[in-house]
């Protein structure tokens, strides 16, 4: 088992003993209104069942398994990934899920062997998509569960909005390569609602800014770039223009190279041909200048700033994490932090903000995978260990109201709900941009107030590990159609795809992906 307390120096991520000194010589510190607390929230400790390790006074509760059966008639699907939760009905919480899927993936298809592709489908040769969870505030116990976009491909991230969960493919194959706006209150599959204008790239993540309506986007590639989307009018926020960020200092800028601490003024370019045939959206825009990030993944936008990951970045090739705050006519990038080793933080993904303002990041490395948490004070620590396999982690989320952190473990098709001695904070009233305008009713991600300093009880020294069928004590440890107002392209069939029945991934026998396919495919 593996614990400990690191802070980002003016070099990266180093391992310090006494995190509190440590982090008084950073070149930065987060603003967060809150105290860090140099301990994290304590020691991993082992899980008797050997699913997830977690600090004591946690415990977990799995959701869904592969191929559980679901309200609607299908099945719960495999390779979950990016997740979000919104406020439900009834002091519900609302799960919205990618399941990263290719070609006919009949060993995680949410079809059982007898059912057709519903006609809802946006390829029927396609299996990847959105389930959605309802779960009960108080009890975790799952109230139903659904089907609700079906037929896309590689739904890999995405993003909460104002207008429910955006769900992003990460491949350019056939008629994919695009973001999928839907719907949080759909209790069955829907029509695709695709969002052209956000582009037609290898996608990963995405993040809208509540105020102004611009949303954020990655892109998973070794020579990626940055990219916003800037409405033309707040009513219409799915017409506009996509740009790619461009440092003011020079074209093509390697945001690798960027020191902990550096900040580089940017600008914005214009991408000319937001939906290519070919894979070429990238080419336009460092044709013009635009900036380099090696694999850029998980975003979140919290409190008036956008936190962006660079998987591949830094000096060990095992992360960056930036933090861009922009402006109608370009603003900021800095680096916050980056890792020096993959011992202290191996390959971040997925990433979530903590309503209390600590940065929580899924591991996608090599061995071990953990969710690790870096705090205010530039401090980083353990959260959580993959005690069952070497899958990476994907989907951390927190539920609105800070109380529940949700996470999958891919390749083992677990959803996972974590309860314990999280920080109490006091929420906002949520923001959701101009809701007469726009017809937003749900609500955005990063919204929620950290103003309360956190309590810092360790928690009792019982954990209780359960899932549908069982309790288990710890006593160690702890849609619219294609001119439904979305900027939707009608496309034909998917010309060039292949069956993808990859054996020893698909059958989950791996744990992850080798470096060479984490490079090529995400």
């Amino acid at each position: 088992m593996r614990h400990t307390s690191h802070v980002f120096g003016r070099r990266g991520l180093l391992r310090c003993g006494a995190a509190v000194a440590g982090s008084a010589a950073l070149p930065f510190t987060f603003t967060y209104h809150r105290v860090a607390k140099a301990a994290g929230y304590g020691e991993l400790v082992p899980d008797p069942e050997g699913i997830i390790d977690l600090p004591p006074g946690f415990s977990y509760k799995i959701l869904t398994r592969l191929f559980d059966p679901m309200s609607d008639g299908y099945r719960s699907p495999g390779l979950p990934d990016a997740m979000g939760a919104f406020p439900g009905p009834d002091d519900t919480i609302v799960l919205m899920r990618n399941h990263e899927l290719g070609v006919l993936d009949i060993l995680h298809t949410p079809l059982h062997p007898e059912q057709q592709a519903p006609p809802e489908s946006y390829n029927p040769g396609t299996s990847g998509g959105v389930t959605r969870l309802v779960i009960d505030n108080a009890t975790l116990a799952l109230k139903s569960s659904n089907l609700v976009l079906f037929g896309t491909l590689r739904n890999c991230a995405g993003g909460k909005s104002p207008w429910g969960w955006l769900s992003c493919e990460e491949t350019t194959d056939g008629k994919h390569g695009y973001t999928f706006l839907c719907d949080v209150e759909a209790d069955r599959v829907q029509m695709p609602r695709q969002i052209a204008g956000y582009g037609r790239f290898k996608h990963e993540a995405a993040c809208v800014d509540p105020d102004t309506l611009v949303a954020y986007l990655t892109e998973d590639q070794g020579d990626s770039c940055l990219y916003r989307f800037v409405p033309t009018d707040k009513a219409d926020p799915f017409t506009g223009k996509l740009q790619a960020l461009r440092a003011v200092e020079g074209d093509e800028f390697a945001t690798t190279d960027m020191e902990v601490g550096q900040v580089v003024a940017v600008s914005w370019v214009d991408v000319d041909d937001p939906t290519p045939t070919d894979d070429s959206v990238r080419g336009q825009a460092q044709a013009k200048g635009a900036a380099i990030v090696k694999r850029g993944e998980g975003i979140w936008y919290w409190k008036g700033a956008v936190y962006v990951c660079s998987t591949n970045g830094g000096p060990a090739g095992a992360g960056q994490i930036f933090r861009l705050v922009d402006g109608p006519e370009g603003g900021t990038l800095e680096l916050l932090a980056r890792s020096e080793h993959p011992d202290i933080l191996d390959h971040p993904d997925n990433i979530t903000m903590a309503p209390w303002g600590e940065l929580f990041m899924a591991e996608d490395g090599d061995g071990d995978n953990y969710v690790r948490v870096l705090n205010q004070a530039g401090e980083v620590f353990d959260f959580a260990r993959n005690a069952k396999s070497d899958s990476e982690f994907s989907g951390v989320c927190f539920s609105p109201d800070g109380k529940t952190m949700f996470v999958n473990i891919m390749f083992d098709h677990l959803t996972l709900a974590i309860r314990g001695p999280f920080p109490e904070f006091v929420p906002e009233p949520e923001t959701t941009g101009d809701e007469s305008d726009t017809g937003a009713g749900t609500e955005s991600g990063g919204s929620s107030d950290g103003g309360v300093a956190p309590t810092t009880g360790a928690g009792t020294a019982g954990t209780s590990t359960t899932d549908a069928s069982s309790t288990t004590d710890a006593a160690t440890g702890g849609a619219l159609d294609d001119d439904g107002g979305c900027g939707c392209k009608a496309d034909a069939g998917a010309p060039g795809l292949e069956l993808v029945v990859a054996a020893a991934g698909a059958l989950g026998l791996r744990g992850r992906r080798g470096d060479a396919e984490r490079d090529s495919q995400g």
